[in-house]
């Protein structure tokens, strides 16, 4: 064995050991792939269905929301209503209450003063 076929030896186990040191830290990353991929994978499998969930929700609030949509415009049309309907009682009945209640004091005040005048 000459000096070179040594040094070739002793190059050799040295790249062998350097591929060994390495590989290790590669098995450890593999590893670690393997778990992301699997919480990933566990991850997804859980979201779905929460977002198929929310998706109906928002599906059953949107009919809500035109529901009651539906009852506040009925409530504003009422609410029209009873105002107009106030106004036309208050000039029915208004008016002709005031000139009742204006001729009735001037006929109480008439026979007021006609007691006392005797």
């Amino acid at each position: 064995m000459s000096l070179g076929d040594i040094a070739g030896l002793i190059a050799a186990i040295a790249f062998v050991l350097l591929v060994g040191a390495l590989a290790v830290p590669l098995l450890k990353l593999g590893r670690v792939m393997d778990e992301a991929r699997k919480s990933l994978a566990d991850v997804t499998e859980h979201t779905l269905p929460v977002i198929d969930e929310a998706a109906v929700t928002i599906t059953s609030a949107n009919s809500q929301i035109s529901k009651v949509d539906t009852v506040t415009t009925a409530a504003a049309e009422v609410s029209t209503n009873v105002s107009a309907l106030t106004s036309l009682v208050a000039a029915t009945v208004g008016a002709p209450l005031v000139k009742v209640a204006a001729f009735s004091l001037a006929v109480r005040g008439m026979f007021g003063k006609g007691e006392k005048d005797k």
